[in-house]
């Protein structure tokens, strides 16, 4: 999967999660200070991307993913 297809892929599901707009999402976007996203949101959101592209994100690593650009390039890194 390339990663525009990742990218487009997490955009969509914040758009759902955070009924946030695609055309206001971007790769330096910050999940707690752009979207105000608490640990609850966080843990649904990376169960989310889990169950989306098949990947297992260790507590360790999901608490690195800050930005929209950082969960590409794990999601990228770990396929």
């Amino acid at each position: 999967m390339s990663e525009q297809e990742i990218y487009d892929k997490i955009v969509q599901l914040i758009e759902e999660r955070f009924e946030l707009s695609a055309d206001k999402v971007s790769q330096s976007l910050d999940f707690k200070k752009d979207l105000n996203a608490d640990s609850i949101d966080i843990v649904e959101f990376i169960l989310e991307l889990e169950d989306t592209f098949g990947a297992e994100i260790s507590d360790e690593d999901a608490e690195k993913l800050a930005t929209v650009g950082d969960a590409v390039t794990y999601i990228k890194n770990h396929q």
